[in-house]
């Protein structure tokens, strides 16, 4: 079926307000925040805005009765094309799709629609005294339905877990039109062995199996208290070693982040008014809790972290933690700022790695960095040996594109040789699946098998994840 008759066929189904078709509109689509959709855009052939589940599930039949493919996208921040027609098809974006449809205070969880901003989600849950854990970074913008779609993690993953741990059911639509509802019908409960595990199999899936129209989580009680620690360090090898010092102790912060050099002098380049020690290594602790638990707990990594490192500063005040805090909140963006004829790109940067092996790893990505002649900031959540590494170039010019990927490619490969992954929290999309068989083998082939079980034709995010 050609474009044309595609985009008269949705607007008929839909109405001309939930459908755009003009080339300009449509090039919007092409991209996401990674630098793989800057190298290789892709337009779809329509983008539309489902209103209800019926409405993707009519869209969904005519998709497959017609071998149509389907994208679904949520707010576009991921960093790895994985919400880009590749190969053709409808963009279903499901962004503005953002209602909360229920709190349920007293069994601890809501019920939600794909479209809902991580942060308004946690401002809703905030007037029950309750919160959604995972901190993926971009809480202004980016969608819990990307999140359940990439099982995003993020800042205080080292406590909470991923997104996985707190998604109870889903509605999904699968590719034929089919409506399932997985953790069980009529379901409540927060604890559930009964059946396959169909809601863990679709978060992380990507949208390559179908898309979910409504979320069931579970939710927290807000921590009353909360404190951070940052240690500063003269020697890069004694930040990791005081990480498994403080486990060791019995202590686990809610978030551990670190910062070496390179971080450490992009921020203050590109705000200097936060002045950051000299140092070839900064953690930050971040503590929540109880108030007596918050201070006993925070005063022993202090503690801790004074056996190996130059300084130690711990806070329970607001304005000085957010000044602590600083440092951190503004990395990414400094990491742009390393050239005045250069950017960062996001080309596969959120790798992990065993917690005892992050110093090693980030010597090495220093390493590639000055073999390729590519600056890079490192910066991380290093409680879970999640680094991010931010190389900065100027993407007008061919041959250090052509520097920049092979770069990435090696700084992937480094993550599977040091017993790690390509990927810790972004997912996959189109920019890792390459090394998919290099990090599970066998296990590849059975991803594919139950790929084609749940979506025969291959419509759902083709070129994706797997």
């Amino acid at each position: 079926m050609d474009k044309i008759t595609i985009q008269k066929e949705l607007t008929d189904m839909l109405g001309k307000d939930a459908l755009l078709s003009e080339e300009l509109d449509l090039m919007y689509y092409s991209y996401d925040s990674s630098f793989f959709t800057k190298l290789q855009p892709a337009s779809p052939y329509a983008v539309v805005f489902p209103k209800s589940t019926e409405d993707v599930q009519k869209i969904m039949q005519f998709a497959y009765q017609n071998d149509v493919n389907v994208i679904p996208r949520g707010a576009g921040t991921a960093e790895t094309g994985g919400s880009i027609a590749l190969e053709g098809g409808i963009v279903m974006d499901l962004s503005k799709w953002d209602e909360i449809l229920e709190v349920d205070a007293k069994n601890m969880q809501t019920i939600i629609r794909p479209g809902v901003v991580h942060a308004k989600l946690n401002e809703e849950l905030a007037k029950f005294n309750l919160f959604f854990p995972p901190d993926p970074g971009s809480s202004q913008m980016c969608t819990v339905g990307g999140m359940v779609a990439n099982n995003a993690s993020g800042l205080r993953a080292v406590k909470y877990g991923t997104t996985e741990q707190y998604v109870l059911g889903l509605e999904v639509v699968m590719p034929n039109g089919d409506i399932i509802i997985t953790g069980g019908m009529k379901s409540r409960a927060i604890k559930n062995v009964s059946g396959l595990n169909l809601t863990k199999l679709m978060v992380g899936s990507e949208g390559i199996l179908g898309v979910i129209t409504r979320i069931r989580l579970r939710c927290f009680p807000k921590p009353r208290a909360r404190g951070i620690a940052m240690a500063v360090y003269d020697k890069l090898d004694d930040a990791p070693a005081t990480v498994l010092d403080v486990y060791q102790a019995g202590i686990l912060p809610s978030g551990i982040e670190i910062l070496d050099n390179s971080a450490i002098k992009a921020v203050n380049e590109f705000k200097p008014h936060i002045n950051l020690p000299d140092a070839e290594a900064i953690l930050l602790f971040e503590v929540d809790g109880n108030p007596a638990g918050v201070e006993f707990d925070g005063n022993l990594i202090k503690e801790l972290a004074g056996k190996r490192a130059r300084s130690v500063e711990w806070s329970t005040d607001q304005q000085r933690m957010t000044a602590l805090w600083e440092g951190r909140a503004v990395t990414a963006t400094a990491a742009a700022r390393v050239r005045k004829d250069g950017t960062r790109v996001f080309a596969g940067e959120d790798i992990s790695i065993p917690i005892s092996r992050v110093t090693e790893v980030l010597r090495r990505i220093k390493e590639l960095g000055a073999k390729y002649n590519i600056p890079i900031v490192n910066y991380g959540h290093i409680g879970d040996g999640n680094v991010h590494s931010a190389p900065v170039i100027n993407p007008e010019i061919p041959e250090e594109v052509e520097r920049a990927l092979k770069l990435i490619d090696e700084i992937h490969l480094l993550a599977i040789e040091l017993e790690g992954t390509t990927t810790g929290e972004h997912g996959v999309g189109a920019v890792r699946r390459r090394y998919a068989s290099l990090e599970h083998g066998t296990a590849l082939d059975y991803m594919r098998k139950t790929k084609e079980a749940f979506d025969p034709k291959g419509i759902m995010n083709p070129g994706k994840l797997i």
